[in-house]
């Protein structure tokens, strides 16, 4: 759910985020530091900075970008192409280019990041087995948040 900004869609925490219904105890309102150790977050963890890594190392090749150290601190280097060949090719290199054309190795990092997520709710076996559709994914995420929320309902009113 979210709402509108003139003419345009508009995400906001109160509509999207805090009613999304993280797995049991990896939700926002409990501290990263609190579940850092959990094995699901970990899974999470792991398989997604890969795909940063993979889509990062195919956005900025080493050979066609050099890092210059920023010169303020905490901010991350800049990085520019080495030659104007280099500017040409990595202008062809975005994330549409790249989700366009989905190479095999975008798609296994995607599944190995779905299994973690899946795994982490619990439906492991069903996304392995093939059960779990985007229909049926979106399916057990509702009844889930529904169940929250009335349990939740059910505590205010105690």
């Amino acid at each position: 759910m979210g709402t509108s900004l003139e003419d345009r869609p508009r995400y906001t925490p109160s509509t999207t985020f805090e009613t999304f219904p993280f797995p049991e105890g990896l939700t926002p309102n409990i501290p990263a530091a609190d579940y850092a150790t959990d094995p699901r977050a970990v899974a999470i963890a792991a398989a997604a900075a890969l795909l940063n890594e993979l889509r990062e190392n195919w956005l900025n090749p080493a050979d066609l970008v050099k890092r210059v150290p920023e010169v303020v601190p905490g901010y991350p280097d800049r990085l520019l192409p080495v030659n104007d060949a280099a500017a040409a090719e990595l202008k062809k290199r975005t994330l549409t280019n790249l989700y366009n054309a989905r190479p095999a190795w975008l798609d296994h990092a995607h599944k190995a990041l779905d299994e973690a997520v899946a795994d982490a709710y619990g439906w492991g076996d069903d996304w392995r087995g093939g059960a779990l559709t985007e229909d049926e994914i979106l399916s057990r995420l509702f009844h889930l948040n529904q169940s929250r929320a009335a349990a939740e309902a059910a505590q205010k009113a105690k």
